[in-house]
């Protein structure tokens, strides 16, 4: 789940089966009282029909925790960290960076650092296509050390410039959350 119309549906859909939502958070969802196995199959289900996937295991809920640090960075936090990203994952999330990485880049085939890169440049991307702020402003939000940073990295991903992305129709954009 990495948006809010992700966390609406699910809130609906568990409500449409009579469980009561305590909590519903990017990834995470608490009920009230048990489930039970017929639930949960049914639970898994109607979130499938929704284009969501229920995840039950350990290794795919900590990919998931992953990925929502990195999104709520990026999304989120308009502030520089003010320390580097692997000790604040570390700290959020309670575990060694290293294992972190190891079960990251298994289960999703590239490296945290990869991952965190793509997500930006789609926030770039994005930005640009708004135009509201200007490539100074989107490097300092999305915490770039400099312009030249930010373009050289959005070519090297997309293969053409900042600018000339912004020149570019922009009528198939690929959603955030999709990334």
């Amino acid at each position: 789940m990495v948006s809010i119309s992700c966390k609406m549906i699910v809130k609906q859909e568990l409500e449409k089966l009579g469980l009561h939502c305590s909590l519903v958070e990017l990834g995470r969802v608490e009920t009230t009282g048990i489930i039970s196995a017929a639930q949960m199959s049914e639970i898994r289900a109607v979130l499938f029909q929704s284009g969501l996937e229920l995840m039950d295991n350990k290794k795919s809920i900590l990919v998931e925790k992953i990925k929502n640090v990195i999104i709520e960075m990026s999304l989120y936090s308009d502030t520089q960290l003010k320390i580097n990203f692997s000790n604040y994952l570390s700290e959020k999330l309670n575990l060694d960076y290293t294992y972190l990485a190891n079960i990251f880049s298994e289960d999703q085939g590239i490296t945290i650092e990869h991952f965190i890169i793509d997500h930006k440049i789609q926030r770039v991307k994005e930005l640009i296509a708004y135009n509201e702020l200007n490539l100074t402003e989107i490097s300092w939000k999305l915490n770039y050390s400099s312009v030249a940073h930010l373009s050289t990295q959005f070519k090297k991903v997309t293969g053409i410039t900042p600018s000339s992305f912004k020149h570019l129709e922009h009528t198939s954009r690929t959603a955030l959350e999709n990334v």
